[in-house]
């Protein structure tokens, strides 16, 4: 089997698409989260583990390359908002082993397939003047992922994504935290660095693409991308610019468009024909762009379509 890094030269890989919104769709109550914390979705993998193995399933089933483990909120900052940041390591260890199961399925065991392990925000801004979201140091930044970090390389994820990032300099802590872990864990995974821009091409604080990949692309990444916040036609310009620079590999995963609020809730109305169609531009169009998949209001069905759509431009070329 290819290793991660040797995949992505070799073809696009196809990721899935958003766990929260398939963790809704099953209704969870109060009970169903580990010690009645509602909300509580990380930890849905010790309580609920069949539900979290179903979601990846129905994923690889639609045709994804690689699943992402379910600790999208599992740094310790996060955790502790349960009363679960002490077991920061195990859950995230958990996390990545039940993933693994998933894909060590007979029904999948012919196929080449990678787990991707999730690192989101801290829910902090090191850069903001914020009397609140800028209470945290670096440090402690940096720490809350190490023991994330530790978890997932130690339960056997073959990449880890730094992903839907609004402040660059939490993105640095994250990847610095990464090395470090590999260190002491004595394992190297790739890296994927991710940030989230707004329609306008800036991340929340201002940082535009140029300024961040700047930043972060000789941090020892081996893949650079974009998630989350808009559609794929909102990220065009930007995933030019990316291209344009033809060194780190790309990935791009948009939401199923731009969020319409309706009654309070974020509506995704993209259909997956919409979003493969521009997808498939990026594809026939950019060469550096080596991973693709969904965000926020994607589900099994955008992720089919898009195998779809990999599978047709791979018969054609």
């Amino acid at each position: 089997m290819k290793s991660f890094s040797e995949a992505i030269l070799d073809r696009v890989l196809l990721f899935d698409g958003a766990m929260g919104t398939e963790i809704q769709r099953l209704d969870p109550q109060a009970t169903d989260f580990p010690e009645g914390r509602d909300g509580f979705n990380d930890g849905l993998t010790i309580s609920r583990p069949e539900w979290i193995k179903q979601i990846h399933r129905s994923y690889l089933s639609a045709g994804a390359d690689c699943i992402e483990t379910n600790t999208f909120g599992a740094n310790f900052f996060k955790l502790s908002e349960y009363s679960y940041g002490n077991r920061t390591f195990e859950l995230n260890k958990r996390a990545a082993e039940l993933a693994r199961s998933v894909c060590g399925e007979q029904e999948f065991e012919d196929r080449e397939l990678y787990v991707i392990g999730s690192i989101g925000p801290t829910g902090y801004l090191p850069s903001s003047d914020d009397p609140d979201l800028g209470q945290k140091s670096p440090d402690e930044i940096k720490n809350a992922f190490a023991e994330q970090v530790k978890g997932l390389i130690s339960g056997g994820v073959d990449a880890l994504l730094i992903e839907t990032s609004q402040d660059i300099l939490e993105v640095k802590l994250a990847i610095e935290a990464i090395h470090d872990a590999i260190k002491n864990v004595g394992r190297r995974v790739p890296i994927i660095a991710n940030v989230t821009l707004d329609q306008y091409g800036k991340m929340l604080l201002g940082t535009n693409i140029q300024a961040a990949y700047t930043t972060v692309s000789d941090m020892g990444i081996d893949v650079f991308g974009l998630n989350c916040s808009t559609g794929p036609f909102e990220m065009a310009q930007s995933v030019q610019w990316l291209n344009e620079q033809n060194e780190l590999p790309i990935l791009v995963m948009p939401n199923a468009g731009m969020p319409r609020n309706e009654g309070g809730k974020a509506i995704y109305a993209m259909t997956p024909n919409e979003m493969c169609g521009k997808l498939r531009e990026f594809v026939e169009n950019c060469e550096t762009l080596r991973i693709i998949g969904g965000c926020c209001g994607t589900n099994p069905l955008h992720i089919k379509a898009m195998r779809f759509m990999l599978n047709d431009l791979q018969t054609t070329q």
